[in-house]
């Protein structure tokens, strides 16, 4: 009876990753197709093609971002960031979003120094990633201090710290490695993979 609860488990922890990743790519699909599929649907009547939506979506951001850094457009482009930074409630909404997706995707990747942080007062770590480097412009009292992004495990949330660069060391280990410790709880680390 043993045996078949083992193999039962293995099954479980075999597929359940998989189902998980295809029925998470499956929704992503799902919502990129019809941010433009569902206005295609009606015009390509019978001819649509799921995946269309998703393709136009992918041409019209790539010419987005083209004609972005061209003079005309690019300048429409600034006139409207400029206005959106003029309105209130919005310029803050506005702000937040653009910032972390440039965090993210833009040059200057803030999630790219992984920190080890000592707590205060014990000898436990905590991983985490340094966002920003220079504060002084907040506070002055925080010119040696750099903010730190804790993520919570197995959620979308953290908390950020502003801790003093001697409580911290930086870790030589890419983010995406740090990422998967931290929301694995701990349980996936270089060394699974050997």
């Amino acid at each position: 009876m043993k045996f078949i609860v083992k193999w039962f488990i293995n099954g479980v922890l075999t597929i359940v990753p998989i189902g998980l990743v295809v029925y998470v790519v499956y929704k992503m699909f799902i919502f990129l197709d019809g941010l433009l599929g569902n206005v295609l649907k009606p015009h390509l009547d019978e001819n649509y093609i799921p995946g269309i939506g998703l393709l136009a979506t992918i041409v019209i951001l790539t010419l987005l971002g083209f004609l972005s850094t061209k003079m005309f457009a690019g300048t429409l482009i600034k006139v409207v960031d400029i206005i959106l930074h003029k309105i209130p409630l919005v310029k803050t909404i506005y702000s937040v979003i653009k910032d972390t997706i440039h965090s993210f995707l833009g040059e200057k990747k803030s999630f790219s120094k992984v920190a080890l942080v000592t707590m205060p007062g014990t000898t436990m770590k905590c991983l985490g990633f340094i966002t920003t480097e220079h504060l002084s412009d907040l506070h002055d009292g925080l010119k040696d201090h750099v903010a730190v992004y804790i993520p919570q495990t197995f959620q979308v949330a953290g908390i950020t710290f502003l801790i003093p660069k001697a409580d911290i060391e930086i870790l030589d280990i890419k983010s995406e490695e740090a990422m998967k410790f931290i929301l694995s709880g701990g349980m996936t680390t270089k060394s699974d993979k050997a």
